[in-house]
């Protein structure tokens, strides 16, 4: 059985330098010209051998009328040491992809909005950072805040930035919010409409904590309005979409979200005053926290090439 104490003791003394000296011996085929190579002096380099040996606890090379040549234990280490230089220079592949943001790890929260193009976004990122180990979030803005706050997360692809926490945030592009209805609705086609036109009007709200409900508030203030029955919180804009469309409501939402059922007729716009509420796409970090390499790369990414994978109006 090995003394494993012992085995690291002597690989303590163990240098790359002295084992580049062994190879260097090897490739030149004497002491002098690896001494030559390696800019030394033959007695220095001797001397590096002796103590090579010393730590290994073996001789690795046959001294013979020719000068040195390994024997069966430098032949072992030449092995060995192949795979070292190997590990090596892995090693500093490595850290020159973390260096530039091309590897490491990198945690991204979405808001569940987002998700109509983060997706997109995220992919084409992944396309050119292969060697990146990503993990996606997707939650509602209260969520995805939390994540951050938490330090679960690196970046959040969000909206309006939180009050209570500083973060550094990166414009990415405009974000519309509408009044959607059913193509047979009472105000469906008619324009220049105020807002006390939705008044009594069904609404179907988002769940508290999202970044929708939030804007509703704010949009709707004192307009008297009625929650639809059948009195319920939807968590999804999928869910109320559908629920629109059925003529359960009128909903403020993403015009993110409803691309596909505009151009299909499925859906409408209603055309109110103030609408559409433009906000912004943001990444969102910690301010407290510097950015490591990969999510500096992300934050460049969505900055210049973001707008690109936003839905059309």
């Amino acid at each position: 059985m090995r003394n494993s104490a012992f085995d690291q003791a002597r690989a303590k003394q163990v240098t790359f330098a002295q084992l580049q000296t062994l190879v260097a011996i090897t490739e030149a085929g004497s002491l002098v010209a690896a001494a030559e190579a390696l800019n030394m002096t033959p007695a220095a380099l001797t001397a590096r051998v002796k103590g090579l040996e010393e730590a290994v606890g073996v001789t690795l090379f046959a001294r013979t009328p020719n000068g040195l040549k390994l024997n069966s234990a430098g032949e072992a280490a030449i092995v060995h040491i192949e795979v070292i230089e190997r590990a090596v220079r892995e090693m500093m592949e490595a850290m020159e992809d973390l260096r530039l943001g091309r590897g490491g790890r990198l945690s991204v929260a979405v808001v569940s909005t987002a998700k109509y193009f983060a997706p997109r976004l995220i992919a084409a990122f992944v396309a050119e950072h292969p060697k990146l180990e990503l993990k996606f979030l997707i939650g509602n803005r209260d969520e995805t805040i939390q994540l951050l706050r938490t330090h679960d997360a690196d970046v959040a692809l969000a909206g309006r930035p939180p009050a209570d926490m500083t973060v550094d945030k990166a414009l990415i592009g405009p974000h519309p919010y509408v009044i959607i209805a059913p193509p047979n609705h009472r105000l469906a086609g008619k324009s220049g409409l105020k807002r006390d036109a939705l008044s009594g009007e069904a609404f179907l709200f988002r769940e508290a904590g999202s970044g929708t409900r939030s804007l509703f508030d704010y949009f709707l203030g004192d307009t008297l309005i009625r929650q639809a029955q059948p009195g319920i919180e939807l968590g999804s804009n999928e869910t109320i979409k559908q629920a629109v469309m059925a003529g359960l409501g009128v909903a403020l939402i993403s015009a993110h979200t409803i691309a596909a059922e505009i151009a299909d007729g499925r859906l409408v716009t209603l055309d109110i005053e103030g609408l559409p509420i433009v906000r912004q796409w943001y990444v969102l970090h910690r301010a407290d926290r510097p950015l490591s390499p990969a999510a500096r790369a992300f934050q460049e990414f969505a900055k210049t090439r973001g707008p690109e994978f936003l839905p059309k109006p």
